[in-house]
């Protein structure tokens, strides 16, 4: 399905029927990084993956920011009257949750953020070099928006009013202090990282991440 979020047309795909969830990808990613945890969570919950801007089936924009991808799901909440939905963000999906529960956590019961940095120096140091060579090499605005955002501060996480569950892998390229610094600052935040799991291995073609969430989106 597609709609009209002011000057951008987003993808998304609705599944299932209960209380809403949002799914939400990662940097070169689609809503299908998340078929399988979509498929389980269907059969309780209402699921939106949606592809973001540039993504997928999306509309592709001139340049590419983590905060007109958080405006994009603030505005399909709003224009879907979504009532009250967990956001499940994958990682720069991750950052988007942050920033849409910074924004306007009145719209939503909660988010589960995997993966997501502060700050490009949240990133491992060879990880971010591999991410400049990339870079470098394609000219892909999206990998240059890796490389130059987010700049999340610990007085805006502060300010998220809802539920939170953190998580990264235990080989994840997102430095383990970057994980315990978000969960740190979102009051009431829990934390987990999960044993001999690396940054994609309990997200993409599993629903591996539904056994630790279960708890938390279906209360």
């Amino acid at each position: 399905m597609y709609i009209q979020l002011n000057s951008q047309v987003i993808c998304y795909e609705k599944t299932g029927e209960g209380s809403p969830v949002i799914l939400i990808h990662g940097n070169k990613g689609d809503h299908h990084t998340f078929d399988a945890l979509a498929e389980t969570m269907s059969n309780c919950h209402t699921v939106y993956a949606m592809d973001s801007r540039g993504y997928g089936e999306s509309a592709t924009p001139k340049e590419y920011h983590y905060k007109d991808m958080a405006e994009d799901v603030i505005n399909l909440i709003n224009a879907l009257d979504i009532e009250k939905p967990y956001l499940i963000g994958f990682s720069d999906g991750g950052i988007i949750a942050l920033l849409v529960a910074i924004k306007a956590s009145s719209l939503l019961s909660g988010i589960v953020c995997c993966g997501a940095n502060l700050t490009p120096d949240g990133i491992h140091h060879r990880d971010f070099r591999e991410m400049k060579k990339e870079y470098k090499k394609t000219g892909d605005l999206r990998t240059l928006m890796m490389i130059t955002e987010p700049d999340i501060s610990t007085s805006e996480l502060s300010r998220i009013s809802v539920p939170a569950m953190i998580f990264a892998g235990e080989k994840d390229c997102i430095k383990e202090k970057e994980t315990v610094k978000i969960a740190k600052y979102i009051p009431d935040a829990q934390l987990q990282i999960l044993p001999d799991e690396n940054h994609f291995s309990y997200i993409v073609g599993t629903d591996k991440l539904y056994s630790y969430i279960k708890g938390f989106v279906c209360n």
